[in-house]
């Protein structure tokens, strides 16, 4: 919490960060790298997606 101003600038961050993060954090242990490839792409495409459409 040291760049942080407060404690609520902080809440604020995470609040925005994790459901990015999240879209972004798949789970590699399973699949193939090819599939997982596939996957990131998917959400590189849907992000750069949204960031056009604002």
């Amino acid at each position: 919490m040291k760049r942080f101003k407060s404690a609520r600038h902080l809440q604020r961050f995470v609040s925005v960060h994790d459901p990015i993060a999240n879209l972004f954090n798949v789970p590699r242990h399973g699949i193939p790298s090819t599939h997982h490839r596939e996957l990131q792409a998917t959400d590189m495409q849907a992000c750069a997606k949204s960031r056009h459409a604002e």
